[in-house]
C-alpha cells in the first residue's frame, strides 16, 4: 500500500494527492501535524538518504534556523529538528514497501506507482 506523507495545506502535497486521485491510485495520507510523527519512518529516511535530501533547505522553516543549527546538522540532529518542526521535511514523501520518493513530479509518480 502506498502512503503519502505531508501536510494537507501544502500546495505540493495537494498536487500529489490530486494526481494520485486522478490516476485512481489508492493511498493512505499521513499528515505530519494531525497524525503526529510517531508513525513516520523518519530515522529510516535519514539513514537511507541523509539529511540533505530529507530536509527542505528552501523552506521558510529552514530559513528560520540559526546558522549554528544549520552548520552542526547531522542525521541525528536533523531527526530531532524534523520531529519538532515537521515542516522542515521535504514534501510530499511517498512510500511503498521499501521504496521512498521525496517531492512531487508527475513523471516520477508515474514510474513509482507502476
Amino acid at each position: 500500500m502506498i502512503t503519502l506523507y505531508g501536510i494537507k495545506n501544502c500546495d505540493t502535497v495537494k498536487k500529489a494527492r490530486k494526481w494520485l486521485e486522478q490516476n485512481n491510485v489508492e493511498y493512505n495520507f499521513h499528515d505530519f501535524r494531525e497524525n503526529g510523527m510517531d508513525q513516520v519512518p523518519l530515522a529510516d529516511w535519514l539513514k537511507e538518504f541523509g539529511w540533505e535530501q530529507v530536509l527542505n533547505r528552501r523552506s521558510t522553516s529552514w530559513r528560520a534556523l540559526d546558522e549554528a543549527q544549520k552548520n552542526a546538522l547531522d542525521n541525528s540532529s536533523a531527526e530531532t529538528l524534523a520531529e519538532e518542526t515537521p515542516t522542515l521535511i521535504k514534501r510530499p514523501v511517498i512510500t511503498r514497501g521499501g521504496e521512498t520518493l521525496f517531492g512531487f513530479k508527475a513523471d516520477s509518480y508515474t514510474s513509482f506507482v507502476k
